[in-house]
């Protein structure tokens, strides 16, 4: 090949590259939601230090917080400390034992944080426990939501159910998760997903979210590793088995994205911090 000739090549292949690269750019997208976590990931931080916690998880690039707990702390002083910290709480977690006993005191402490979302991540009741619900009490489960969804909803809010592992357990063929999608009204219950425990259970996330995306407002995005144990365990983003760019296709009607990381192998913050940077960069 002459001087020339290879000058020529390299010229338009160089060309053909760039156009390559601007395609998928244009292709690409980002998350388009804020930055957000769910406040569990830092739990032991938060006890012995609220607002310290608060500070170093904003300087980790997070702006969207979701809380699963309110640390012995009014409604007034939880609000102070996340405007402090430069942070907005998004949603709120409540079990469903609690939101039968006390559901309109948390309605009210949520005005106050100035939530949009009162999401309830159990169906645990006095009468009702983790691994031992039947098809009937998913149903009976499915009702309570709704009720509840209902008074949500009057004032001002929105209500979601968060599932873990258990409402993929099955009955007479049935999955229980498919029954609560079916028995919930859309107008008054949305579905938070956690992404990680529906992989866990042998499920593509993205598989349940396509079908009806408005029902997903919300995600869990956290990842999997298989340890040492040959058991899953929350890992950092990007360091497990999970790939979030179907899964975020497939949300169309996403709002907020929270990032959760159950245990951690390394500093906390850190560990936070590269997940948010992991969130920053990830082009969908």
């Amino acid at each position: 090949m002459s001087t020339i000739s290879r000058r020529s090549f390299v010229k338009v292949a160089g060309a053909a590259a760039a156009l390559a690269a601007r395609a998928n750019k244009l292709a690409a997208r980002p998350v388009g939601v804020p930055i957000g976590m769910q406040l569990y990931s830092v739990r032991d931080l938060l006890a012995k230090d609220f607002e310290g916690t608060l500070a170093k998880m904003r300087a980790d690039g997070y702006t969207d917080v979701e809380a699963a707990g309110y640390y012995g702390r009014t409604a007034v002083q939880f609000r102070a400390a996340m405007d402090k910290a430069g942070l907005k709480c998004t949603s709120v977690h409540h079990a469903l034992g609690e939101l039968l006993e006390k559901g309109d005191s948390f309605i009210e402490y949520g005005h106050t944080l100035g939530i949009d979302y009162l999401v309830c991540p159990a169906p645990v009741t006095r009468e009702h426990k983790w691994g031992t619900l039947k098809l009937d009490d998913w149903r009976w489960v499915a009702g309570e939501l709704n009720k509840f969804g209902e008074k949500v909803k009057a004032a001002g809010m929105i209500f979601g159910y968060h599932n873990h592992g258990p409402e993929f357990g099955e009955e007479g063929g049935v999955v229980f998760y498919d029954e609560l999608l079916r028995l919930t009204d859309p107008k008054l219950v949305v579905f938070e997903m956690d992404c990680g425990w529906v992989a866990s259970a042998g499920r593509k996330p993205e598989d349940y979210i396509a079908k009806t995306p408005e029902r997903f407002p919300l995600l869990h995005v956290k990842d999997l590793e298989r340890g040492a144990d040959g058991k899953l365990k929350s890992a950092v983003l990007g360091k497990g088995t999970m790939d979030y760019r179907p899964i975020l296709r497939a949300a169309t009607s996403l709002k907020h994205a929270y990032v959760e990381q159950e245990e951690f192998d390394m500093n906390p913050v850190e560990a936070m911090r590269i997940n948010a940077e992991y969130m920053a960069r990830l082009d969908i």
